[in-house]
């Protein structure tokens, strides 16, 4: 075979592939086109979010990392001054460290009980009085995502220069951050830790409650709270240019940090917590072997992962799931922590936020796969979720590894985040024409 033919063969094959590909494509973007269960998700879920702005209507509250999730779906269907006005009262009950509360009730709606929440009340807030969970560390990201979503949603870049008290909501954004590397930072990892918790869950192995920090607290790092840390990091240098220089290094020590200590790159996983004062597990407990799909999520968010690795991290979900019986890759981890380990007894292996399939974080995996490229994989991952609201008729908080729905049906939370996915096809369908 001369030279000339064995060119024109191989143009020839390469010109077939890319003719497969495209064809491939027009076929998957007319099946996302004609989604029947798309379009009645897409409109459940705008029905859903208009109504209020806590996480579902049998909670009195406005959490920050649920309002986040969702606020970009409010953005279609109400006001921007409504949502502007949910975001002034987090920064209204901003404390003088910077820390953000997490969530609002109206003073009104208030119940003191003992052992529970204690309420933050400021001279800046009269209607709205805030709690915190104090475990946690993605109170202050959360806040800082939630603008960023606002501003790009809405294009009120001027929020960010509007006072509130003698600040700024640029300044009491970088409050916010700076709270995290004063009184959440490990000088040793130069990564920020909070209480040792299930994945994103947000509540800890001791006590039966589990959402106060207290003399039984286990501290950790976990890559959920550190992921949520470089979004954020990422969206304050967008969105405050003149502050590129006090936040990109910080940006670029955290990303390195994290893959650095949390990244296990013989298993291709994160390790589940980074401990700073020895683990509350006993130790014959491997707990290594737990795989944490939520803060993988949220990892590939933050740009973390390549694309070989965003692909194993999703082959490990959908073995997880299959092994689990799980209903969708929403799956919180695998294998669960045992019977006894987490004190609050909502906690039982699949229970809630020890091995519940939540397609709050699901759905946020479907998204990441679309803007990664993996578009196929993405449409047969989500419509396992996109059913289950279609047949059970609303937008459940979490389901149970035999796909049954647990907790409130009006969960805005996983609306959001599956009327996002479902819209990132919508537009890789469009541009295929």
């Amino acid at each position: 075979m001369n030279y000339s033919m064995t060119r024109l063969l191989i143009f020839l094959a390469i010109a077939s592939f890319f003719i497969s590909c495209k064809t491939n494509d027009s076929k998957l973007a007319e099946k996302i086109e004609t989604n029947a269960n798309f379009k009645k998700v897409k409109a459940m879920a705008m029905d859903v979010v208009k109504t209020g702005f806590n996480a579902g209507d049998g909670y009195g509250e406005v959490w920050i990392r649920d309002y986040n999730t969702f606020i970009e779906l409010s953005a279609e269907v109400l006001p921007k001054e409504t949502l502007k006005e949910n975001l002034l009262v987090f920064f209204r009950l901003q404390r003088e460290d910077g820390n953000i509360v997490d969530g609002f009730i109206p003073q009104s709606k208030v119940v003191a009980t003992e052992g529970g929440y204690k309420y933050i009340y400021t001279d800046l807030e009269p209607i709205y009085c805030g709690h915190k969970n104090t475990v946690e560390t993605d109170h202050e990201t959360s806040l800082v995502q939630a603008v960023y979503k606002y501003v790009k949603k809405t294009g009120d870049s001027d929020f960010l220069n509007e006072k509130v008290g003698n600040k700024t909501v640029a300044q009491r954004m970088e409050d916010a951050m700076t709270f995290l590397l004063n009184h959440r930072w490990s000088e040793q990892y130069g990564l920020i830790w909070g209480a040792t918790t299930a994945d994103w869950g947000d509540v800890q192995q001791s006590d039966p409650w589990g959402v106060v920090i207290d003399e039984n607290t286990k501290y950790s790092i976990d890559i959920y709270d550190n992921a949520m840390f470089v979004i954020a990091l990422n969206n304050l240098l967008e969105l405050l240019l003149d502050r590129k220089g006090r936040w990109q290094p910080v940006h670029d020590s955290v990303a390195k940090n994290t893959m650095k200590y949390l990244w296990d790159d013989k298993n291709n996983k994160f390790i589940p917590h980074l401990y700073l004062d020895g683990s509350p597990f006993t130790d014959d407990f491997n707990e290594n072997e737990i795989y944490y799909h939520g803060g993988t999520a949220v990892a590939i968010e933050a740009g973390l992962l390549n694309k070989k690795q965003i692909k194993i991290s999703l082959e490990k979900m959908i073995a997880n799931m299959k092994a689990s019986g799980a209903g969708s890759i929403g799956l919180t981890m695998y294998p669960p922590y045992p019977e006894g380990f987490f004190e609050n007894k909502g906690m039982y292996p699949y229970g809630y936020q020890n091995g519940g399939d939540w397609t709050w974080f699901g759905g946020r995996m479907i998204q990441q796969l679309v803007l990664n490229g993996f578009v196929q994989e993405a449409y047969g991952n989500i419509q396992p979720m996109t059913d289950r609201v279609v047949n059970n008729k609303g937008f459940f908080e979490w389901y149970t590894v035999d796909n049954k729905p647990k907790g409130l049906g009006t969960f805005r939370g996983s609306a959001g985040v599956l009327y996002k996915a479902i819209e990132l096809m919508d537009e890789w369908a469009v541009r295929q024409k």
